[in-house]
């Protein structure tokens, strides 16, 4: 043992740095995950109504993720919440969680991720919301894939822009070391 960390009781400031480390890139992606998967789905519960989760949950189980007895009993009113509008929550979560992961990882090399949150964020929200279209929900269990309309295009990449890129590229300018 050096004098060094016999001095500190958890070794040396190096580990104690990485900790740190650790805990603030936890917490950024925390952070940017749960606003950014919050006001998505809020949105998309405003503008799609209330069965988007059921078909988030759709794109891993298929077309019987629609049916009642795909989980447990489900109701309109969300008294009585099944096993796959839950599954479709969760999903989603991952998918918001794993996106501010993918940005994280970037800032650690990409400085200007960090620097310029605005930008960054703006054309992150675009680049998910293409990934989403072109890939994500074609290798889905919904086989989803267009022709889509512009109107429906623009308003995905407005919408992902905003909730989505921008919370993201600020919580880890806010949170990130």
């Amino acid at each position: 043992m050096t004098a060094d960390s016999t001095a500190r009781p958890f070794g040396n400031a190096s580990s104690a740095g990485a900790i740190s480390g650790k805990r603030s890139a936890l917490l950024a992606i925390a952070t940017g995950g749960l606003i950014a998967g919050t006001l998505d789905l809020t949105q998309a519960l405003i503008l799609f109504g209330h069965r988007v989760p059921l078909v988030i949950a759709a794109g891993l189980l298929g077309r019987q993720a629609f049916h009642p007895g795909a989980g447990s009993t489900w109701s309109p009113p969300i008294l009585k919440v099944s096993a796959t509008y839950a599954l479709g929550v969760l999903l989603h979560f991952f998918i918001a969680f794993s996106v501010t992961a993918i940005y994280y990882g970037a800032s650690r090399k990409l400085r200007f991720l960090v620097e310029h949150p605005l930008v960054c964020g703006l054309f992150y929200g675009m680049a998910v919301e293409s990934v989403m279209n072109l890939i994500v929900l074609p290798l889905s269990a919904l086989h989803a894939r267009g022709p889509y309309e512009l109107k429906d295009l623009l308003l995905g990449y407005v919408v992902h822009m905003v909730v989505i890129g921008l919370p993201i590229a600020f919580s880890i300018r806010r949170f990130a070391k």
